[in-house]
């Protein structure tokens, strides 16, 4: 008698390759936000110190890193609706490992600024693509829940940051901050080796379909020709995703000059000692890691509009209670509410560009929303950075971003449509 075994191909089929994708979108955001931009938060006082740089060069530094992002994100998108996502994925990563390295090789401002700037190039070569696979991966159905997945490797990035960055400076001494940029790109160019070995463009190429795909997308998607699914102008010309696009600049300004001056806000004007601020911005980085599965699972259950309606609304408030007052109190709660939605709108809009534009224009509309992205990123912290030169105090930034998140991210989230209408198809 012979034991009873699962056929191999049913064994297999129990865990969908789509979570193999999903998990290695998840270290590519990783590297190319969560250890490239936001280490740079943990790493800023100490390459102040050494560099003797005055704030205002410190946000000229995270700023030419957007401005690198900035630079490559409008084609990002459109190289990987042409070459595929995974060859862009991982030029992207090289680059963002030869940016850190640079910044830890050569102890000048001068070159920090193209460290910052490599970064940002590999930056956006990689995220961009990444983030677009979730669309031709998971059904409509799934798509906020699954970008929400992959946004979290910003987290991730915090998580790995928070202790390592601290224990490394503790270690090192002086030269630590350099030490610190090495093992970053060392950890950058392990998740480069995965996603080339791993990574794949569609769920056709391991015979499969999307996860959670309706049976209307799936007719749509068999029915749908080719001069269709590469409608480009029909992209750019989307009065809905201009909106989007203004409302993920809104997202960009705010947040991002609350990431960078986080650590350095807290050691100079809070009373925070560095170890301190370093363990609340782990904190961040631990609670964060479900913002993108709450708000997500909030959009496909209730709206995408509705969703972003309250990341702006609660974002807005954690800005302003940062910079209006330095109590514990006020300090831990706008941390808390920033990290219950601090990688949401990222993930939003992904699943936006996949609902609207479909699996293989997303690459190129999220490609488009995120350069507009880029610009408010990039004037974030050059205007922070100038703010607190001229105020001393970094708390006027904090409450820039704070009504930005409000009235333009809020305020414009009001003019969407409740229910978005994807774009048309040619037969």
């Amino acid at each position: 008698m012979h034991a009873n075994h699962p056929a191999p191909e049913t064994a297999v089929r129990r865990c969908h390759y789509g979570y193999v994708v999903l998990g290695l979108i998840v270290l590519v955001v990783f590297s190319a936000l969560g250890l490239a931009r936001f280490g740079y938060t943990s790493l800023l006082p100490a390459m102040q110190h050494a560099l003797h740089l005055t704030n205002t060069q410190t946000g000229i530094l995270q700023s030419w890193n957007l401005v690198g992002y900035l630079v490559t994100v409008g084609f990002a998108g459109v190289l990987a609706a042409r070459f595929g996502p995974r060859a862009v994925i991982g030029c992207g990563l090289l680059i963002v490992a030869l940016g850190m390295a640079v910044t830890g090789l050569i102890p000048t401002f001068g070159a920090a600024v193209l460290g910052r700037f490599l970064a940002g190039v590999g930056g956006a070569g990689s995220n961009v693509p990444a983030m677009a696979l979730v669309s031709p991966w998971f059904g409509a159905r799934r798509r906020g829940l699954a970008a929400g997945v992959g946004v979290a490797g910003s987290s991730v990035g915090l998580m790995v940051a928070g202790p390592l960055i601290p224990a490394l400076l503790h270690h090192c001494g002086d030269q630590g901050w350099r030490v610190c940029w090495y093992v970053l790109a060392g950890l950058t160019l392990l998740v480069f080796a995965a996603a080339t070995l791993f990574l794949r463009n569609r769920p056709a190429e391991k015979g499969l379909r999307p996860i959670g795909e309706s049976e209307a997308e799936r007719n749509a998607s068999s029915a749908a020709t080719a001069p269709a699914a590469r409608d480009w102008r029909g992209v750019y010309r989307s009065a809905t995703l201009w909106k989007l696009a203004a409302l993920y600049f809104a997202f960009g300004f705010s947040y991002i000059i609350y990431a960078t001056f986080f650590v350095r806000y807290l050691t100079a004007e809070a009373g925070f000692t560095p170890a301190r601020a370093g363990a609340l911005w782990l904190q961040i980085g631990v609670v964060s890691t479900v913002s993108g599965f709450i708000w997500g699972g909030v959009s496909d259950r209730w709206g995408r509009r509705t969703a972003l309606l309250w990341v702006f609304g609660l974002q807005g408030v954690s800005f302003l209670l940062f910079g209006a007052s330095r109590t514990p109190g006020s300090i831990h709660l706008s941390a808390a509410l920033f990290a219950l939605t601090a990688w949401s709108i990222p993930a939003l809009m992904a699943a936006l560009s996949g609902d609207l534009f479909g699996p293989r224009l997303a690459p190129a509309a999220l490609g488009l929303v995120t350069l507009v992205f880029g610009l408010g990123q990039a004037l974030g912290p050059y205007l922070a950075g100038a703010l607190a030169d001229a105020s001393h105090s970094f708390a006027p930034a904090f409450l820039l971003a704070g009504m930005t998140a409000l009235i333009l991210g809020g305020g414009g989230t009001l003019t969407l449509r409740r229910k978005l209408v994807p774009l048309p198809t040619r037969n």
